[in-house]
């Protein structure tokens, strides 16, 4: 019986073997990266087959310092011509240095698309650069650090296209993107210093936009025009958020898609700083923005939080004024027993919409309750 078990096993493993290398690699890009490697011991012929994968995700668990060495070796081990994808996820206290060791190395294996999730960083401040002619996705997140932390990120990516960078409040401060001219769509979360000068023809050539940002840290006027942007995302819990959105409407005039979002239901993980947020005022535009003459068509709120006067002023300004607008959707929380003092309120706005005068007699305008 034994014997006949050895058998089996020996076809199994002869199968596999005689598959093109091609799909052995495909296969294997599936799969983490620890039993990825684990398959060297199989036999001789399996020794560097993994070698050649193109996918590497490590996921710290353990030892820190194991975890460091682990991925170093695995990183210089490496023999594919271009390493496709590179997920780091450290949820340990891991030294800055590692990290740009890691980056360096993946930079000179071609990496295509880097995604960095940092939780936990110590050591003095430090710039990291990130540079390559190769990278086309680049996804940072985390980076809390511990004691103050003045460091941050420069990205000078010619070929990226897609971007993500959220960090932790009380992480790095700053992510400055020096040169990435085929942006296609970028998100962007938590960082301090993103859109003023030091970006400029970068993010100027995306199409699709997602922000998260303050106002208040933003240096006016920022001389930026997004003549590429077609759809744009905002989250507003932040203080004096409309004012984003007035620079944002006046700076992309061929804008397509509006969604504004509250983001406290969304990401509940990020504090909202509306609790904080003293009554305010919006300054709307001086002069209506080309995006609402000639090319909006497509408006969407999420989860407004009607009991603020600013907020109902920039939805009837939006109506008012959208020439294209197609379809206006206001997507609303169920009211909660215990808020139902909100009830009154929300009922006023929702008969004050249709009354508005819209620029667009085209625009369906839609109300719903999420889910």
């Amino acid at each position: 019986m034994e014997q006949c078990l050895r058998k089996r096993d020996v076809v199994r493993e002869d199968r596999i073997s005689e598959l093109p290398e091609p799909l052995i690699l495909q296969i294997l890009s599936l799969l983490p990266t620890k039993l990825v490697i684990a398959t060297s011991v199989l036999s001789k012929r399996w020794r560097s087959v993994w070698k050649k994968v193109p996918i590497l995700k490590f996921e710290s668990k353990g030892n820190i310092n194991k975890f460091a060495e682990n991925v170093s070796m695995s990183l210089l081990s490496h023999k594919a011509p271009v390493l496709e994808t590179l997920h780091l996820k450290v949820s340990d206290r891991c030294e800055d240095v590692y990290i740009g060791i890691w980056a360096g190395i993946a930079v000179t294996r071609h990496v295509r698309e880097l995604e960095l999730d940092l939780r936990f960083l110590c050591g003095n401040p430090v710039r990291f650069v990130v540079e390559s002619p190769s990278l086309k996705t680049l996804s940072i997140s985390g980076g809390e650090t511990y004691g103050k932390q003045n460091g941050g990120y420069v990205i000078n990516v010619p070929s990226l296209q897609h971007l993500s960078i959220q960090m932790l409040k009380g992480g790095y401060e700053y992510c400055l993107i020096e040169n990435a001219p085929e942006l296609v769509d970028a998100n962007i979360i938590n960082v301090s210093h993103t859109t003023n000068e030091t970006i400029k023809g970068s993010l100027e050539s995306a199409r699709r936009l997602s922000l998260d940002l303050s106002p208040l840290e933003i240096a006016y006027p920022t001389g930026m025009i997004f003549y590429q942007l077609v759809s744009l995302e905002m989250y507003t819990h932040k203080v004096a958020w409309w004012n984003l959105l007035t620079l944002m409407l006046d700076s992309s005039p061929k804008l397509q898609v509006l969604k504004l979002i509250d983001h406290s239901s969304h990401q509940p993980k990020l504090v909202s700083d509306k609790k904080d947020m003293d009554p305010g005022k919006w300054n709307q535009p001086e002069s209506v923005p080309e995006c609402l003459v000639s090319h909006l068509e497509t408006f969407v709120w999420t989860r407004p939080d009607w009991i603020r006067e600013e907020e109902k002023e920039v939805a009837r300004y939006i109506l008012r004024n959208a020439q294209q607008l197609k379809k206006a959707t206001f997507i609303i929380d169920p009211i909660e027993p215990k808020r139902l003092f909100r009830l009154a309120k929300r009922r006023e706005m929702l008969n004050e919409l249709p009354a508005v005068i819209m620029a667009s007699k085209s625009c369906n305008l839609v109300v719903v309750e999420s889910e």
